[in-house]
């Protein structure tokens, strides 16, 4: 089992949150913030574009969380991207509003309500009794569970009807509502007062608001608010959008399919779903198979029980088109199946799943009405004849089949063996093993019908591909997944129809008019259930229900072309995103968005429903630029805000007149100016900029957002951008509570800090991958900001005290400068495109790997003060969007700014980047690090060739005794070398910036080049240097810096480093002329190249 980790020791800790703290309250005493448009005045006579230039805004914001328990650090991961993002935004001069709301419409707190109320009357107030009871509920279903398996072979029992508890109980481990309760820190005496819906509402939010002031959230508090009628402003909001979308159409009313709860009695959307978001409703064709014969052992059982009706199996079939070439039928033996009254003259055979949906969609005589007449096994209906309507085959037989399902479909499968491979293998087995399987070898005796004519498998498709793929059983199932989708697509796109009223047709057009000819005839229905599983917060298992509801009509053409035009124009950072969008607006349809449980606003034309919480959560970030002067300060709206506006004020005339240029209504609910300043910060705020969410609420919440956006606003008002991310893991595995591998973001900040956590957050990923929030990583940065923080603090000493260098600068000063610069502008790029990690690899580790080299390289003359202090100042900058608190305390304590580092700018270049003066940097660290290693490899030769002699003569090399090393520096290439780089340059075009590889190969060729083992090589990572570089940059093979001085630089830190007594440094030329002289090797000094030195060992 993943468990989090524990901390040994937290001095350092502790240090830094009290750091946190000091600073968070001193944040929160200043206000810094909170932020408003400019005033009227100050934009008197603007343009919108010279507003936008002279005062910059930047609105970001995230999916409110629903508020039924504390932040994860799932929740901490998404709002980090908008976080980070306000911190840098600010530093580059803009306005930034970061808001924050709370989501409590729909079903989940209510359920939850409703379930404690039930253990209180299961367990008393202060489930005082759940030992006892529980024992003895527990001992009752150990009863129950033995005497249903003495009454019937376990085999047989349908395991899928064990999988809602399961699922109900999957998310924490914990049985019942108050248990997980207890398992989020609230007190058991406290858990009855959660019974009322309401008290959700003013018991998390509060938590919410105290663990981001913990992490340093720059967040303007006074625009939170509560959905629902909970405030009474929001939910005239909420009235305003409804009712546009109503009076322009967008929301429509009538009978369509939906999943619904039957025990909460209303549509299950998304956010009602404990399990199964995102699975919609399938549409079958239910075929009515009349029985003729029943075979000997149903017979016994069902005769009397039918009372007369006629039974019907069915089966649920998503081609229609093919049940021309019906064989047979196929049920799952070892299924157990009902046969359930639908009226007074018919009866249908199927799973009781698959009649619970039909209960739903207006086929039984009294919806929601389950009359089962008798249960039987699958396998006592084998052997049944029944007719096989529109089959050229007018009667067939029921033959087993093991692949068959209870949780898909109703558990009985047409078998159409010319085209579906599942029915042909299974066909195929019964009749090579009839004794085996238990049926008389002429129930299988019909062969496939050809029904449909395709161009690649001709007229009998499902046995072609099963050839096709070698199946041999069908047992084979990876196989025949395959081969079903191979059979489907073929037969669909390419196929025409060989029999029937529509012959001659091609598939696509027969197959809908077939179903419809089936269906008036009465010999099929409409039937459909949920793709997949789907369980309500109430702990149901859903259906689908065929219903007269409200829903808003995504999908429909003019409107779905407005939103692609809006997504194809956004920013959203990557192609995985848009594809997401673009295959989310292909399927996305009509969505019901009212419901009868749970909690929202009402719907105003139809009071009975309340908005769902998908359908109230569109729009709302309109909302917060208007919050704080309707009701500030004040989440449910109880406190008016400073323009004394009332609920009531608040029309849809006014809504309309601020949000969407509407005119202003000659009944004057309020002053005009009143609502001029409403729109006056609005029109300022809005389009947000940047929406930041998990990935998984593209297929909902985004695109439900884009729609309405572009009903609603005005085009200039349209989001400018969107980011999302994948799921946050937990040291590398999945969070779950179940497992004890989870963390809340309280648990999170007592733990490492502010700091620690948010620089681990960036560590963290910034795709739409799957992300890890690593905890020893957390762990180790709280000892990289102590001991940071130590180091500033002692470079501001040392600069006191007079321990570091002053006065003019040095090689080395001016490399560091340059380095510090650079990074700058590196970071800045990360931060701009929203790449957090890497901006923190720049800022913040390479930027202290960059002093660490500076403070090696001078130890022998002192780092110079200004470049120590300058290096300080740009380390809080750079680290402030992400960890504000150590920013804060060098900023203010230990560089004593007045100003909160909040209020700080991004730090300005105060001379432009010198490549060569980076480049020189990168080589003299490159250059060290080439000279340990080959001391190293000569070490390694020396062992592997110690007691074998030496040719030469000479003694070997002692690394204990005195050292020295020769550093042989080239001006030019190899002749070979040259010729190559020659052969690409007449290669390449520039117009194509593209390197033409035959005609290298030829000029090879021609040059004498072509079997040089080291020419290809070197043209390749040539051409890897001008995708890097740019041709140009590789053509241009000259260093950018005198290579000599640069070394001649590091000389004292070489000898200093390397413990050597000297250290020479010679050109090629000068080392070739002494060729022949005591340690001036041939070989070694043949291996430099301008840019890569070589390098000869020597004792003195």
């Amino acid at each position: 089992m993943s468990q989090t980790i524990e901390l040994a020791q937290t001095g350092k800790r502790d240090h830094l949150t009290a750091l946190e703290k000091k600073y968070q309250a001193q944040w929160a005493e200043q206000r810094l913030f909170e932020v408003n448009a400019p005033s009227p005045s100050d934009i008197q006579g603007l343009s919108k574009a010279e507003i936008r230039e002279k005062f910059p805004k930047w609105f970001g914001n995230f999916p409110y969380p629903y508020m039924n328990g504390s932040l994860h650090m799932g929740h901490a991961f998404t709002i980090s991207k908008i976080e980070f993002t306000a911190g840098y935004q600010r530093m580059i001069g803009k306005r930034v509003l970061f808001p924050h709301g709370f989501h409590v419409t729909g079903m989940p707190i209510k359920a939850s309500a409703d379930k404690i109320i039930r253990e209180i009357e299961l367990f008393g107030p202060d489930f005082e009794n759940y030992e006892r009871v529980q024992a003895e509920i527990i001992q009752k279903a150990e009863e129950e569970e033995k005497a249903a398996e003495a009454a019937s072979d376990p085999a047989s029992v349908d395991k899928s009807k064990a999988k809602k508890g399961k699922v109900a109980a999957k998310s924490t481990g914990h049985t019942y509502q108050f248990q997980i309760m207890e398992s989020i820190g609230v007190p058991r005496a406290e858990i009855k007062k959660f019974a009322d819906p309401l008290h959700w509402l003013v018991y998390f939010p509060p938590i919410a608001i105290n663990d981001h002031n913990a992490f340093g959230s720059r967040i303007d508090w006074r625009r939170r608010f509560l959905t629902t009628k909970a405030n009474p402003y929001y939910d005239a909001f909420v009235r305003w959008q409804v009712n546009k979308l109503h009076n322009l159409g967008k929301i429509k009313f009538g009978e369509r399919y939906t999943i619904y709860s039957p025990k909460d009695g209303q549509p299950c959307m998304d956010h009602d779903r404990q399990d199964g978001e995102g699975v919609g409703p399938q549409e079958y064709t239910a075929i009515k198979a009349e029985v003729v014969e029943w075979s000997p052992s149903a017979k016994a059982v069902i005769e009397s029980k039918a009372a007369g009706r006629k039974v019907f199996l069915v089966a649920a079939t998503l081609r229609p088109e093919t049940m021309y070439g019906q064989t047979n039928c196929f049920v799952g033996p070892s299924l157990k199946y009902g046969i359930f009254a639908v009226n007074d003259k018919e009866a249908y055979l199927c799973t009781y799943r698959a009649a619970r949906n039909m209960a739903f969609q207006g086929i039984t005589s009294q919806r929601g009405e389950i009359i089962q007449l008798t249960e039987i096994e699958g396998s006592k209906i084998i052997g049944t004849k029944i007719k096989a309507p529109f089959s050229i085959n007018p009667e067939v037989y029921v033959l087993p089949m093991d692949n068959v399902l209870p949780t898909k479909g109703t558990g009985v499968v047409t078998s159409v063996p010319s085209d579906s491979p599942d029915d042909f293998q299974t066909l195929m087995d019964l009749r090579k093993k009839a004794e085996y399987y238990k049926i008389d070898p002429s129930w299988a005796a019909l062969d496939p019908v050809p029904l449909i004519s395709t161009p690649a498998y001709g007229d009998l498709i499902a046995p072609a591909v099963v050839k096709q793929l070698k199946i041999q059983s069908q047992k084979d199932t990876k196989q025949l997944a395959e081969a079903k989708d191979i059979a489907y697509k073929e037969g669909f796109y390419n196929g025409t129809m060989l029999v029937g009223e529509f012959k001659g047709q091609s598939v696509q057009e027969a197959k809908p008019k077939v179903r419809a000819s089936m269906i008036e005839q009465g010999l099929a229905f409409a039937y459909a259930e949920p793709e997949g599983l789907v369980i309500s917060r109430s702990a149901d298992e859903c259906v689908v229900a065929l219903m007269d509801q409200w829903y808003l009509d995504y999908g429909e053409p003019v409107w779905r072309a407005q939103v692609e035009k809006l997504q194809a124009r956004m920013e959203l950072y990557g192609t995985e995103t848009r594809n997401a969008f673009q295959k989310t607006l292909a399927w996305l349809n009509q969505w019901a968005c009212a419901r009868t449980y749970g909690l929202g606003s009402d719907l105003p034309w139809d009071p009975q429903f309340l908005v769902e919480s998908l359908s109230d959560s569109t729009i709302y970030m309109a909302y917060y630029t208007v919050a704080q002067l309707l009701h500030e300060n004040s989440i449910d709206g109880t406190k008016p805000g400073p323009l004394g506006i009332t609920p009531e004020q608040m029309t849809d005339e006014v809504w309309e007149y601020i949000f969407a240029d509407g005119p202003w209504p000659s009944s004057e609910p309020l002053h005009k100016e009143k609502a001029d300043a409403l729109k006056h910060e609005f029109e300022y705020f809005y389009p947000f900029d940047i929406r930041s969410s998990g990935r998984d609420l593209i297929n909902n919440h985004l695109t439900f957002a884009l729609y309405n956006h572009v009903a609603i606003f005005p085009e200039d008002k349209w989001p400018l951008s969107m980011r999302t991310n994948g799921h946050l893991m937990l040291n590398g595995t999945k969070m779950s509570k179940s497992t004890g591998n989870f963390l809340t973001l309280r648990d999170a900040v007592q733990k490492f800090g502010a700091d620690a956590t948010r620089l681990a957050l960036a560590d963290a990923g910034d795709g739409v991958e799957d992300a890890n929030f690593d905890e020893k990583n957390a762990n180790a940065n709280i000892l990289r900001v102590h001991t940071l923080l130590g180091w500033c603090e002692a470079g501001e000493v040392m600069k006191d005290e007079g321990n570091l260098r002053r006065g003019q600068r040095n090689y080395h000063d001016d490399v560091f400068e340059h380095e510090i610069n650079e990074l700058i502008t590196i970071t800045k790029k990360h931060y701009d495109a929203l790449e957090f990690k890497d901006a923190l690899k720049y800022g913040f580790y390479e930027l202290q790997s960059a002093r660490d080299w500076y403070r090696e390289v001078t130890a022998d003359v002192g780092m110079h003060s200004d470049l120590v202090q300058y290096w300080i100042k740009t380390s809080a900058l750079m680290a402030a969007p992400v960890a504000p608190h150590f920013a804060e305390h060098i900023w203010s304590d230990v560089l004593k700014n007045p100003k909160s580092i909040q209020l700080a700018q991004w730090p300005d270049i105060a001379k432009p980047v010198d490549r060569s003066v980076i480049e020189a940097g990168q080589y003299m660290r490159g250059t060290i690090k080439m000279i340990r290693d080959a001391e190293t490899a000569l070490l390694k030769m020396l062992g592997k060739n110690k007691g074998k002699g030496n040719k030469s003569g000479a003694p070997p090399f002692d690394p204990k005794q005195p050292k020295s090393v020769r550093i042989y520096v080239a001006t030019s290439f190899p002749e070979w070398q040259d010729s190559c780089v020659q052969i690409i340059k007449d290669s390449y075009s520039e117009e194509a910036d593209k390197v033409d590889d035959a005609k290298v190969r030829t000029l090879l060729t021609e040059r004498g080049l072509i079997k040089d083992k080291h020419a290809m090589p070197f043209i390749q990572a040539f051409k890897k240097r001008m995708a890097q570089f740019g041709a140009q940059t590789a053509f241009r093979r000259t260093l950018p810096f005198s290579e000599s001085n640069v070394l001649h630089e590091i000389l004292p830190y070489l000898k200093r480093t390397l413990n050597l007594v000297d250290a020479e440094i010679l050109s090629v030329e000068e080392a070739r002329a002494k060729e022949g002289e005591p340690g001036y090797t041939k070989s070694i000094i043949d291996t430099s190249e301008p840019g890569n030195p070589a390098f000869e060992y020597r004792n003195m």
